[in-house]
């Protein structure tokens, strides 16, 4: 049976974090929104405390922690506000890949970076449907413009994954800024978070900038990619919460007839459903934290899992909170309508359900053929 009691561990780390979410980070979150980066304050104060460094390896300084704790910790740092949480300094999903491969010359450099100051900023690409990647003898040319990605407008590294003109999965890493970035207010939401398209004009990536490719490329981005589910889940279930609590907060503050509007049916119910949503989430975001951990044959299944019950429950939450407050949810001297379109735009940003369900089937069809093989 799997225990989601924290840690003593745990319970401090999230306590620190629960503190910088409610008094900096939420504070702040109008003020980067508007400026369109996260401030220098709060990247630097999480710096110093180790959370930009949850999933690098030890060796390089990083904490290293595990899955469900990293879960724990973003869950409430999202709490404060998801836009600066995207938008922040640090490796982001290539740390996985990082902490998979910590002794791969192409990261010493900025292993190196790292011990000096706040680590450099890096976009990750999932690029095998908009990148093409052509191979020639000593390395390979990459053209085409990526989907909209977080921290393409100060990104310092970007890292490519793709397939190559034989179908051949690759992974490659840029150092130097080759690429051109399109900025630009793709979504609605989490504008803090230097939303932006990487395109590539013929830019050449020698086979010292190549991580991985073939088989080991695909069996490095298959769990990358599941941890990265579970954590983008996580931090949906932190604004689920900061929703919830709100709405329970102004309900319960507000009269209407002689009463607290929080005493009707219709509100009390809609609460409740939300709430619902919230735990739900939850539950299945840190199980499915605890299998990728594992690393078990189906953990690539819960995560997707996760993640897509997370997008439809983070949707809900946050139009119903804003719904809740009436005409006050659309009013930008309150928070809800902002998570709302944070909220629109997360999902969007990582895809939809019927993505990762699809995803899911083809992968459950390929086990099928497995177990019936000759």
């Amino acid at each position: 049976m799997i225990s989601f009691r924290p840690t003593e561990e745990e319970r401090a780390f999230c306590e620190v974090a629960k503190t910088i979410a409610v008094e900096e980070m939420r504070p702040s979150a109008r003020d980067c929104e508007q400026r369109r980066s996260v401030s220098a304050s709060i990247a630097k104060r999480l710096h110093e405390l180790g959370f930009l460094g949850l999933e690098l390896p030890e060796s390089w300084g990083g904490l290293e922690l595990p899955l469900i704790s990293q879960a724990q910790i973003w869950q409430v740092l999202s709490y404060g506000d998801l836009g600066i949480v995207q938008g922040l300094p640090g490796p982001g999903e290539a740390a996985s890949l990082m902490r998979q491969t910590p002794e791969h010359p192409v990261w010493r450099p900025y292993r190196d970076a790292g011990q000096t100051g706040i680590w450099p900023t890096v976009a990750f690409i999932d690029g095998e449907e908009t990148i093409e990647v052509r191979r020639s003898r000593d390395g390979y040319r990459l053209n085409g413009t990526s989907a909209p990605v977080r921290r393409a407008a100060f990104a310092d590294w970007v890292v490519a994954a793709g397939k190559d003109n034989e179908g051949e999965p690759v992974i490659v890493v840029f150092d130097e800024r080759t690429w051109e970035t399109i900025e630009g207010d793709f979504r609605l939401g989490l504008l803090a978070a230097g939303l932006g398209r990487i395109r590539f004009s013929d830019v050449f990536a020698g086979n010292d900038r190549v991580l991985a490719r073939g088989e080991e490329a695909s069996a490095l981005l298959g769990h990358a990619r599941a941890r990265q589910c579970v954590l983008e889940a996580a931090k949906e279930v932190g604004l689920m919460e900061a929703a919830l609590d709100y709405t329970i907060e102004y309900t319960a503050g507000r009269k209407a007839f002689g009463q607290e509007i929080a005493k009707f049916q219709g509100v009390s119910f809609t609460v409740a459903e939300m709430a619902f949503e919230c735990r739900g989430a939850r539950n299945i975001a840190w199980a499915a934290a605890c299998r990728v951990d594992e690393q078990g044959r189906a953990a690539e299944g819960f995560a997707w899992r996760a993640l897509a019950r997370a997008h439809r429950s983070v949707r809900y939450v946050t139009d119903q909170a804003v719904q809740m407050l009436g005409g006050h949810g659309y009013v930008q001297e309150y928070p809800a309508e902002k998570w709302m379109r944070d909220a629109q735009a997360q999902v969007l940003l990582y895809a939809r359900e019927t993505d990762w369900f699809i995803r899911r089937g083809e992968q459950l069809l390929d086990e099928q053929k497995e177990r019936v093989a000759p």
